[in-house]
């Protein structure tokens, strides 16, 4: 089944995610249409590769065509102008920069492998029940309805206003025109009624404007609550979701319902202000003693316009933190002299800020915040202006894709790296400003990216993405850039779900308990109970294992390269049991039929692979056999499918055999990995037609030697695949003694 079937048949709480991510970057009717072609695509190398980004732009445009020419013949109007508009659209953003393009897909098809994981996990950790609470929902539902009535109290106001002036307005003429008349005049009756009704007129006006300005205060109380208990701390939790969802765990809510709160609140604070010079107007025109206007606009006015600024600086926010294309499942980590991109966004929409806000990026704006003793500047296009998406909500804001690091050697005294933490532990910040002049007001807005970690090599990732993981882990202060002078502990069960987290998202599958559980043990050195052990910083990422040269950290990040690069399809479809000691391993296969066999990754080689399969001596002895572990060097000569299907072993005098039957628990192995099977051959693998003249056609397979002596010591692999004919050469040519010497490699430590 294609991934984007699996996508639709996920529950509806899944299917408001995937909704998120597509948008006019990629929409959703595309990725509907060309599901299966966008599959078969390799996306990922195409966002680091501009002439491949290219040719799948041009074959996208063509595919789209293809559809367009089916649906006219179909008379589907609605479908072809949408798809002629889709077209047009591609081709205005991509035409300049394909690149971009495959990473926008790259990133879609990324994001829906993270929530069919996250369906298909029956497990939660802490932070994704926290994250999923049903308080969450009623908060929201609470805001929406406050902002609403909000809404519609300043309309009602605004109509009292003008009420209150027509009122005066008419106050203002009878009086005027009763002070008009003769003053012999004044004294009669028709002339003291006019008093009388002009008392009782300016009674009402001065109750009208009583209850106006009680109303105003009303609605500003109301704001300043919502903004300081409600919508302040809703956005602190959707900020603390995009930190969580940055280390790879559950997708951040959309900011369009923000974006609708906030619009909504600035425009009936901007409508009270309004509402608020009109009654100074209307105080300058008429007023008397106890006049409540001059006593109550000044400190009004002052609140609204606070609550705007204050609004207007809460809506400025990072919507999409620093990223480098080259590595989109890695964010917050930059490499020196290569471009990233960010995106900023207001929450407040409103038209006529469209192409007004010119926005400038900086870094390390407070160096006294920073311990780091390297300087960074950015160069490129650190100043662009936001406008309005064209979408149907579309937002105010700006994605700047040309920002570069670059180290400063403008201070030759100081040689960097020299202070007391490692370069992957150094946070920098990097600022964003605009200024927003709208109805006379001006407005300097601040907001910051999550602490970024910089590199001069790209074998700093995984320490500085280890950085990354576990600052946002456990603090949401977005310039807490001292972080690593004294890191907190982390308890295990933390821990593993965030581990958990970095299988599903980075290569579209997580972790099930009893996996995590021998990840645990790794990291305590000791069976996982029921007391949740804490972790330092140091034993994560720092100390090596017990008798290896390498960290817990590092380990797993070759194992993740690995399946990323070499398993993803069989670790999609869970062939790879993976996480498993050797003592675990032995008990699951003991009671298994001969030739079932299972996938591990090593313990003692960094990002490897290795099986083991159990048979029965002619004394009903059970035996297990494990090859030394594959690394990606042995992998790019053969896939790994093909190795199962091909492997051979020689036993004694027998003739070369595939020892693996079914896979644990009691898979067929052609059942399990079949469909993984490469039916095109490789060049190393592939017979000749008709064979060279005078030889016999070879294919080479995958080939290990037996002990004959029976013992259940493990078999170790050729380097090289061999051919039946070239062993059937070596059977002729050598002694039996001579060929083990030929065949035999280092024993596996797994």
């Amino acid at each position: 089944m294609s991934q984007w079937n699996q996508v639709q048949q996920l529950e509806q709480r899944f299917l408001e995610q995937v909704d998120q991510f597509y948008d006019d970057t990629f929409p959703m009717e595309i990725r509907h249409l060309l599901a299966s072609w966008i599959e078969r695509q390799d996306w990922d190398a195409a966002s680091n590769n501009d002439p491949l980004a290219t040719i799948l732009l041009q074959n996208l445009i063509i595919q789209i065509e293809e559809q367009l020419n089916w649906v006219s013949q179909e008379k589907n109007l609605l479908l072809t102008h949408n798809l002629k508009r889709i077209k047009q659209l591609l081709l205005g953003k991509y035409h300049g920069n394909p690149m971009h393009m495959a990473m926008v897909v790259s990133n879609c098809l990324r994001e829906e492998r993270r929530i069919l994981a996250a369906a298909s996990m029956p497990m939660q950790g802490p932070f994704e029940k926290s994250l999923q609470s049903n308080m969450v929902c009623e908060r929201q539902r609470t805001v929406e309805n406050k902002v609403a009535a909000i809404k519609n109290s300043a309309q009602v106001t605004e109509q009292d206003v003008k009420y209150l002036e027509d009122l005066q307005d008419e106050f203002d003429f009878r009086f005027k025109t009763l002070q008009s008349k003769d003053i012999g005049d004044k004294h009669n009756i028709l002339i003291e009624q006019e008093c009388l009704r002009l008392q009782e007129m300016l009674n009402a006006l001065d109750q009208k404007r009583k209850e106006a300005l009680r109303k105003m205060t009303q609605i500003v109380d109301e704001i300043d609550t919502l903004m300081s208990k409600k919508l302040v701390e809703e956005l602190r939790d959707w900020k603390r979701r995009q930190q969580i969802a940055c280390i790879g765990g559950p997708l951040h809510g959309s900011l369009d319902q923000f974006q609708n709160w906030f619009t909504l609140l600035a425009e009936s604070l901007f409508q009270l202000r309004r509402q608020i010079q009109k009654l100074d107007e209307l105080w300058t025109k008429v007023t008397y003693e106890g006049d409540p206007i001059p006593q109550q606009k000044q400190y009004l006015m002052e609140r609204v316009i606070f609550l705007i600024i204050n609004i207007f600086q809460s809506s400025f926010i990072v919507e999409r933190q620093p990223c480098m294309p080259t590595h989109p499942q890695r964010p917050l980590v930059l490499k020196t002299e290569i471009q990233f991109t960010v995106k900023l966004r207001l929450l407040v929409k409103l038209p006529e800020l469209n192409y007004q806000l010119r926005v400038k990026a900086t870094i390390d704006k407070d160096p006294s915040l920073n311990l780091s003793n390297r300087k960074f500047v950015l160069i490129g296009t650190p100043v662009k202006v936001m406008s309005i998406e064209e979408s149907a909500n579309g937002s105010l804001s700006v994605e700047m894709r040309h920002l570069k690091p670059k180290e400063s050697k403008s201070n030759p005294g100081n040689k960097g790296h020299e202070g007391s933490h490692m370069v992957t532990e150094e946070l920098h910040s990097i600022s964003f400003e605009t200024q927003v002049c709208l109805y006379g007001l001006t407005i300097d807005l601040e907001t910051n990216s999550l602490p970024v970690v910089m590199i001069s090599n790209v074998s700093q990732l995984p320490s500085a993405w280890a950085s990354i993981i576990w600052h946002n882990l456990f603090t949401s202060e977005s310039q807490s850039l001292a972080f690593f002078a004294n890191p907190p502990t982390a308890s295990l069960n933390q821990l593993l779900e965030v581990i958990s987290w970095q299988f599903s998202s980075y290569i579209g599958r997580g972790l099930n308990s009893e996996q995590l559980n021998m990840l645990g043990e790794k990291l305590i050195g000791q069976p996982v109970n029921q007391s949740d052990s804490q972790i330092s910083w140091a034993r994560f990422c720092k100390e090596h294992l017990p008798g290896k040269s390498f960290s817990f950290w590092l380990w797993l990040e070759g194992i993740l390269e690995l399946i990323k690069k070499h398993l993803l399809p069989i670790w999609i479809d869970g062939c790879i049991m993976g996480f498993v000691s050797k003592e675990r391993e032995r008990v699951l296969l003991k009671v298994k039929m001969p030739g079932t066999f299972l996938l591990r990754f090593s313990e003692s080689h960094l990002g490897s692979i290795t099986f083991t399969w159990v048979d029965h001596s002619e004394n009903g002895e059970v035996r297990f056999h494990s090859v030394e572990p594959y690394n990606k060097g042995r992998l790019n000569a053969l896939p790994f499918p093909d190795i199962l299907r091909n492997y051979k072993v020689i036993e004694a005098e027998n003739a070369p055999e595939n020892p693996l039957k079914y896979l644990y628990p009691e898979i067929p192995k052609d059942k399990a990995f079949g469909k993984h099977y490469n039916s095109q051959q490789t060049e190393a693998s592939r017979p000749t037609e008709n064979g060279v003249k005078g030889y016999v056609p070879s294919v080479f397979v995958p080939m290990s030697k037996l002990p004959s002596n029976g013992s259940s010591s493990p078999p170790s692999p050729l380097d090289l695949p061999m051919s039946p004919s070239v062993f059937a050469v070596l059977r002729q040519q050598l002694t039996p003694t001579e060929i083990e010497t030929a065949m035999s490699s280092p024993c596996s430590a797994d």
